[in-house]
């Protein structure tokens, strides 16, 4: 009978961290800001993915082989987003669409489709720079995603210096980041809108 009983505290004890876990996820989500008066106007147009930092075992698994990759983003008639994304692999340029729908708060926006997203633009002066934080629920598998956008291929070092700052408090790592080589591979694809049908993002 104790030891029973001792496998029921156990478990009331497992599950208890378990639970105070998911909540602190939870409010670590919430908690993460939004670019104040976001504009969605402002933020659409050609951007670079100049850095990122991940706990996604997939994006772990492939940052080697990653380079920059970019995105055209629009507004859609719903004040959606619309992403066109082209990012080169060591087979070719791969080219994806998304759409993110807003949400009651201006820069948050949320995708359902192969896995819940939730996006957040952090922070953007829209000419320059922006912050974009995604985080990823699919069969019970989350992670947490931090890129860094660019209008040029080349970003400044005290907006990485500030990038680098964001990403701790999330349980992110300096071996989890990942800043991009240099490249031009995919951008006249996106320039000239020569994608195909529309396709969901792994990750």
């Amino acid at each position: 009978m104790q030891r029973s009983e001792g496998t029921v505290v156990k478990m009331t004890a497992m599950l208890l961290s378990l639970t105070l876990a998911l909540l602190g996820v939870f409010q670590a989500r919430a908690e993460v800001p939004v670019q104040p008066d976001f504009d969605a106007a402002k933020f659409s147009g050609m951007w670079h993915i100049v850095a990122a930092v991940s706990n996604c075992p997939i994006f772990q698994s492939m940052k080697d082989l990653m380079k920059t990759f970019a995105a055209i983003i629009t507004v859609t008639p719903e004040d959606n987003l619309h992403f066109k994304i082209a990012y080169p692999l060591p087979d070719g340029c791969k080219k994806i669409e998304l759409v993110f729908e807003k949400t009651g708060q201006l820069g948050h926006y949320t995708n359902s489709q192969m896995g819940k997203k939730d996006l957040r633009v952090m922070e953007t002066d829209y000419t320059h720079y922006a912050i974009v934080y995604t985080f990823k629920d699919s069969d019970g598998k989350s992670s947490t995603t931090l890129q860094l956008y660019s209008r040029y291929q080349k970003v400044d070092s005290e907006v990485m210096k500030r990038f680098k700052e964001l990403y701790p408090p999330m349980g992110l790592t300096d071996n989890m980041l990942v800043v991009l080589p240099k490249s031009d591979e995919c951008v006249k694809a996106l320039s000239r809108h020569q994608l195909g049908n529309p396709a969901q993002s792994g990750e």
